[in-house]
């Protein structure tokens, strides 16, 4: 009973639209009076958020997302890419994809690879005859690769939620985050070759490849830097976003296309998505020190392995409310509202958490592309200028691509830990 009252007084703050920061910490503070508990519980929940070397990652890997979204990174890449596999069937689809991937393994965000790709391939495909509608939900779930192919900054949070290993979980990304590149190319092949409006564009030649490769050769090298480094061990992830904000810096000053202006564009645009992370990082503490005093999740887990006794059901049962609170959360809030409540209940029933991290994440990305909250939906709706309507219309197909995806990593678990567990 006490679980269903403060689940109603969650979903009525968060549909009163209250930020979602102030509803946790503030439902949390409410808890831990109410159960006459030290207050002094929500400062030292502050202190941990900010006091945190791992979190130090997440303000990183968004400054080197932003200055290589200001410095123009995105053209040289997709460029690049479009010249080796441009006269393919579905070739500009496949660069974009490929662009993404690349993209994703600098960044760590989603909205930023959505936003670098989408600000050049909208207007080239759509030169090209491709439906703007196929367009934008290609860009836009293209860009959810920036969350499942390492580094991600929710797999970070979720390491820091779980204390599970991060690098591992970056690791296990490794494999879903090909496979499901992989099958978006693969419907990129089939829209190419059954859409009428589809028009073939001529090879390139060596010289413009060799040019555009080139150009675009630092942003490959900032990639290998930041992944190898950590896959070897030279560096922690968050020294690795250090050291690939410091050479993102390097690269668009050595191409030229970055200004003071954009500079300081990108640090306050950083710095204010920071905030915003931190703030409900820091609610979400404080609400899971409350509901776990309150002995909730305990009680959640006793429920769900009393009558989820198979893994299957449970991961479905799990899946279909993350797609369904999707719709109204954005992604960070589903991971700390959710997580708390879900781990016991994970470890209790035997449930490999890194695997289930990346289902987790899958997820996640549905959340980014389905309407209203999807925030990939607003990026692509914004670089291209297009109606709300047709960009909802063009993610529905790669919706149900991220959904199979998870079915094939529920089947196939190797796909997920063969690398983590075997290198």
């Amino acid at each position: 009973m006490t679980a269903a009252l403060i689940l109603f007084a969650l979903i009525l703050l968060l549909f009163s639209r209250v930020p979602v920061a102030f509803a946790l910490g503030g439902l949390g503070l409410i808890l831990i009076v109410l159960g006459d508990l030290s207050p002094m519980m929500v400062p030292q929940g502050l202190y941990s958020v900010v006091d945190n070397f791992i979190l130090l990652a997440v303000p990183l890997f968004l400054l080197m997302s932003n200055v290589l979204l200001k410095g123009g990174v995105g053209r040289d890449l997709f460029n690049a890419v479009q010249s080796w596999v441009g006269h393919w069937p579905g070739g500009l689809g496949v660069a974009t994809i490929i662009s993404c991937g690349i993209f994703a393994a600098i960044s760590g965000s989603s909205v930023a690879t959505a936003a670098t790709i989408g600000s050049v391939a909208i207007e080239e495909m759509s030169k090209r005859g491709y439906k703007k509608s196929f367009v934008y939900g290609l860009v836009a779930a293209g860009g959810t690769l920036g969350i499942l192919i390492p580094p991600s900054i929710p797999m970070i949070i979720y390491g820091v939620v779980t204390e599970e290993s991060i690098v591992d979980l970056f690791k296990a990304g490794i494999g879903p985050g090909l496979m499901l590149a992989g099958l978006f190319i693969l419907f990129s092949f089939a829209y190419a070759r059954f859409s009428s409006a589809y028009k073939p564009i001529q090879k390139a030649s060596w010289a413009e490849r060799k040019k555009s490769s080139l150009r675009a050769l630092p942003t490959v090298i900032l990639a290998a830097i930041v992944i190898g480094g950590i896959y070897l061990g030279v560096f922690t992830p968050t020294e690795s976003a250090a050291i690939g904000f410091a050479v993102s810096l390097i690269i668009v000053y050595s191409l030229g296309t970055m200004t003071w202006h954009k500079l300081k564009d990108a640090v306050m645009e950083s710095m204010q998505t920071t905030v915003t992370i931190f703030l409900i990082l820091a609610g979400a503490k404080i609400f899971g020190k409350a509901i776990t005093l309150y002995r909730i999740p305990q009680d959640i887990s006793v429920i769900i392995s009393e009558n989820f006794t198979e893994i299957g059901i449970f991961v479905f049962v799990v899946c279909m409310v993350l797609l369904i609170i999707g719709l109204f959360l954005e992604s960070l809030s589903m991971l700390l509202i959710m997580m708390p409540v879900l781990y016991p209940s994970v470890l209790n029933m035997g449930i490999d958490p890194i695997w289930f991290g990346i289902i987790f994440v899958i997820m996640i990305e549905c959340a980014l592309i389905t309407p209203p909250v999807g925030l990939n939906l607003f990026v692509i709706q914004a670089v291209g200028k297009a109606p709300m309507q047709d960009v909802i219309r063009g993610v529905w197909p790669f919706t149900l691509i991220m959904l199979l995806s998870v079915f094939i990593i529920y089947w196939l678990p190797q796909i997920a830990l063969y690398i983590p567990y075997n290198f």
